[in-house]
């Protein structure tokens, strides 16, 4: 495939057991393409075949994800956010309605509006 072999870095996020529904709802919201690798037996507990991998590419941002989780298990921690330029408001409101239903009534003056989607994923929009 062309377009991965053309990405030189991107995003790694260890999910819960929701992979393949939060790398969906990035679709969504970014456009682009995914790709999946899962277990082939299902897992006691977890209503999905669990990720092994997964990525999701657009134009905007890539991220790739996973639901195994090392021994010591899932952290989210406060020091690490995703960073998405918007070249317009416009952009960026879609961006944060899809995400996120509590956008800030002030959106246009704020240069930055960061936001934790309901996969605990923390994100900043920029203009």
């Amino acid at each position: 495939m062309q377009t991965r072999d053309k990405i030189k870095s991107a995003f790694f996020i260890t999910f819960n057991g929701n992979c393949k529904r939060a790398l969906k709802l990035y679709q969504t919201c970014f456009g682009g393409e995914l790709y999946f690798d899962t277990f082939a037996k299902s897992i006691t507990g977890l209503e999905e075949l669990p990720v092994v991998g997964g990525f999701f590419i657009s134009n905007k941002i890539t991220i790739y994800g996973s639901d195994l989780v090392h021994n010591e298990g899932r952290r989210t921690g406060n020091h690490i956010a995703l960073y998405v330029y918007c070249d317009s408001h416009e952009e960026r409101l879609l961006y944060l309605q899809t995400l996120d239903a509590n956008v800030p009534e002030n959106y246009k003056e704020q240069k930055l509006i960061e936001i934790t989607d309901l996969y605990g994923v923390v994100w900043v929009f920029g203009v």
